[in-house]
């Protein structure tokens, strides 16, 4: 059964408390979007929301940057309480450098890449990784159509996975429902990340189990 992280992205942010509790006992991890206007065009959190978002929250805190060079983020978000950090392959010339400035923090580190990207390129940095996202959308927009086409590459993640004995998790974001996992989970996902499908509905507690159930 796969593992849930709502994208606070698509919660309510007048009410943020609320919607967060809305999915503290039914999900895994709570996913935190940080956007910088130039990486993607939209702009979201800072670091500051982090130590916020843990006063309400035990959940793990799965930050995403989708920032250029996300090497200069990497410190602070770590010491406000981050418990995974995910960098992107395409925002940055130093992958292994970032990955192992959060590995030195003591967090989880995450690499990720975009339907355009190749596994090929994040092949290298594989053995230090705890987790791959894989997007599932192009990055940037809440409640968008999920890519089919990236579910060869969750597939291509987890034959190396089995191949060189690596155990990161292998997440999804994008266009995640109770259908859309199912593919998803089959090839090797173990982690969906699910905003609009979520918080979206009038019980997200209802969706969150919907996603657990298509995939058991």
């Amino acid at each position: 059964m796969i593992k849930v992280a709502p994208s606070i992205l698509s919660a309510d942010y007048l009410n943020l408390q609320r919607d967060i509790e809305k999915v503290e006992k039914d999900a895994e991890l709570l996913h935190i979007d940080v956007m910088d206007g130039s990486f993607v065009p939209a702009i979201s959190y800072g670091p500051n929301w982090v130590p916020q978002i843990k006063k309400i929250s035990n959940l793990v805190l799965d930050v995403h940057l989708m920032v250029v060079n996300p090497e200069r983020f990497v410190d602070e978000f770590a010491d406000k309480g981050a418990d995974i950090i995910g960098v992107h392959v395409e925002a940055t010339p130093h992958i292994h450098r970032a990955l192992q400035m959060i590995k030195n923090k003591g967090v989880k580190a995450e690499v990720v890449i975009n339907p355009g990207t190749p596994v090929e390129a994040i092949k290298p940095v594989l053995y230090m990784v705890d987790q791959v996202l894989v997007m599932t959308v192009n990055p940037g927009f809440g409640g968008q159509k999920f890519l089919d086409e990236t579910v060869k590459k969750i597939k291509q993640l987890d034959d190396i996975k089995k191949d060189e004995g690596y155990d990161f998790d292998i997440e999804i974001d994008g266009g995640v429902n109770n259908e859309t996992v199912q593919a998803a989970a089959k090839a090797g996902a173990t982690v969906a990340v699910a905003g609009s499908y979520v918080f979206g509905a009038e019980n997200p507690a209802e969706r969150i189990q919907a996603i657990k159930d298509a995939t058991k």
